[in-house]
C-alpha cells in the first residue's frame, strides 16, 4: 500500500499536508484530492497481481487495490468488487449492482475509506448531511470502529435510511429541508460540538472510496474501457472517484486507449448539473423548489460541481434532466423483464440508456456500464407509492 505523498487542490492545485485531518483547501476552499507515490504500483505485473494477494482471501472487496490507497488498516464491512451483470437484453450493456454493497448501496465505498481514515487519525465524532443512503453507510461503518456519529437527513427519505441509523446506534436528526438544510446545520454545530465534518467533497477519502469504482469496471471489463459510463448524479463524488481513477489507471500503465464517455443524470425537479451543462457554464447554480421521487438526485446545488462538468465535458459525455414518470418506468421495465429491482436512481441510468440510443447520441454495439447505485428493497415505501399512484398496488 502506498503512503500519501499529500494532498492537492482540486481547483487552485494548492498542496496540503496529509499527516493531519484536512477537510478542503485552505486557499480557496475547494475540494482535495489524495496524491500518492505510485512507482512501485507501475506495469502490467502489478495489475495482474491484483485480486491475488494473500490478504484477498476470502474477500477484500474494494481493498484488492490497496495498491493505490492509503497504507492503513481498513474498518470494512465486505465492500466492493460489486457484479457486473449482462443485460438479457442488450447486447453490450452491463449493469454495476452497487446494492451488493453493505447497507445496499455504493455509499458504504466511501464512507468506509472515510472512517478508516478517520480512526487512523484518531477522531472521535464524525457528522454528515445526507439525502439517505450516506447516512446509513457512516451510521454502520462507525459502529465498527466505535466512532460517534451524527447524521442530519431531510424528513422524507426513504423508511430504511432512518431505520438504519437508529438501529446502528448513530444520533439521528430528521430536518424539514433538503440536503443543503441539513448541511447548513452541520457547518454551523460542528465546531461547539466537536465533530469533523465527512460532508460530501469537503474530506478528501470519500472520493478514494468511490474512485474503486473505477478500478472494478476496467477490471471486469478485462482492463478495457466501455464505450460509456452512466452514473446517476446526486453530489457527484462517484463519476469525481471514477474521473481519478481513470488518470491514475494511465499513469500506471494499467490501461489504454479513449475513455468512457461519461454521461451524468439528474432528476427534471433537480437539475443543477444539467441545467449548467445545456447552458455551457463552468459551475451550477442553486436549484429551488428541489423534488423528486430519487432522492439521492435532490442535491441543489452540489460541491462538486465544477468538477462533474470538467470530467463530462472533457469525456465527450453529457448530462440529462429525466422526468420522475420516465425514471419510474424504466424502474418497472428492469424489474419485470431483468428480474432487477433498482433504486430509482439507477432507473435513472437505466431510462437515460434509453433516450440515448433512440435519439443516436449512442449506437447498440457502444458497450456501456450503466450503475445501479442501491439495492430497490431500500426504497420500498417510495416505489409502493408510486405503484399506488400508478394504479399497480
Amino acid at each position: 500500500m502506498p503512503q500519501i505523498a499529500h494532498l492537492e487542490c482540486s481547483r487552485c492545485h494548492h498542496l496540503l499536508d496529509a499527516s493531519v485531518p484536512q477537510t478542503v483547501c485552505t486557499v480557496c476552499a475547494g475540494s482535495l484530492y489524495v496524491r500518492y507515490d505510485l512507482s512501485a504500483a507501475t506495469g502490467t505485473a502489478v495489475r495482474d497481481a491484483v485480486g491475488h494477494a494473500p490478504e484477498d482471501s476470502p474477500w477484500s472487496g474494494m481493498w484488492r487495490y490497496r495498491a493505490v490507497l492509503p497504507s492503513v488498516e481498513p474498518v470494512t464491512l465486505g465492500e466492493g468488487w460489486t457484479p457486473m451483470l449482462p443485460s438479457k437484453r442488450y447486447a453490450n450493456v452491463f449493469l454495476k449492482e452497487e446494492g451488493a454493497n453493505p447497507t445496499g448501496t455504493f455509499k458504504a465505498r466511501g464512507l468506509a475509506m472515510a472512517v478508516t481514515m478517520a480512526k487512523h487519525y484518531g477522531i472521535q465524532k464524525l457528522a454528515v448531511p445526507s439525502a439517505g443512503n450516506a447516512g446509513g453507510a457512516l451510521a454502520a461503518y462507525a459502529a465498527r470502529a466505535g466512532i460517534e456519529a451524527h447524521i442530519f437527513m431531510p424528513r422524507d427519505v426513504p423508511l430504511a435510511n432512518q431505520v438504519e441509523c437508529r438501529a446502528y446506534g448513530a444520533h439521528l436528526t430528521l430536518v424539514d429541508g433538503l440536503i443543503s438544510d441539513c448541511g447548513r446545520i452541520v457547518a454551523e454545530r460542528k465546531q461547539a460540538e466537536g465533530w469533523f465534518d465527512i460532508s460530501t467533497l469537503k474530506e478528501p477519502f470519500r472520493v478514494e472510496g468511490k474512485k474503486t469504482m473505477g478500478y472494478e469496471l476496467v477490471e471486469q471489463l478485462g482492463w478495457q474501457y466501455p464505450d460509456a459510463v452512466f452514473y446517476p448524479t446526486g453530489g457527484g463524488v462517484g463519476l469525481i472517484g471514477m474521473g481519478k481513477a481513470f488518470e491514475e489507471l494511465e499513469q500506471l500503465g494499467w490501461v489504454s486507449g479513449r475513455r468512457p464517455k461519461m454521461i451524468a443524470i439528474q432528476a427534471d425537479g433537480c437539475a443543477p448539473v444539467a441545467r449548467a451543462f445545456e447552458q455551457g457554464e463552468p459551475a451550477s447554480q442553486m436549484w429551488q423548489n428541489a423534488h423528486t421521487f430519487a432522492s439521492g438526485l435532490r442535491v441543489p446545488k452540489p460541491y462538486g460541481d465544477v468538477e462533474i462538468l470538467r470530467i463530462v465535458r472533457e469525456s465527450g459525455g453529457t448530462v440529462l434532466a429525466l422526468t420522475d414518470d420516465q425514471i419510474f418506468a424504466s424502474l418497472l421495465d428492469w424489474s419485470r423483464h431483468e428480474g432487477l429491482l433498482l433504486s430509482p436512481e439507477g432507473a435513472a441510468a437505466t431510462a437515460a440508456y434509453d433516450h440515448l440510443l433512440a435519439i443516436g447520441f449512442l449506437k447498440p454495439s457502444d458497450r456501456v456500464v450503466l450503475f445501479n447505485t442501491g439495492s430497490g428493497n431500500k426504497y420500498t415505501d417510495v416505489i409502493a407509492e408510486k405503484l399506488k399512484q400508478n394504479g399497480i398496488a
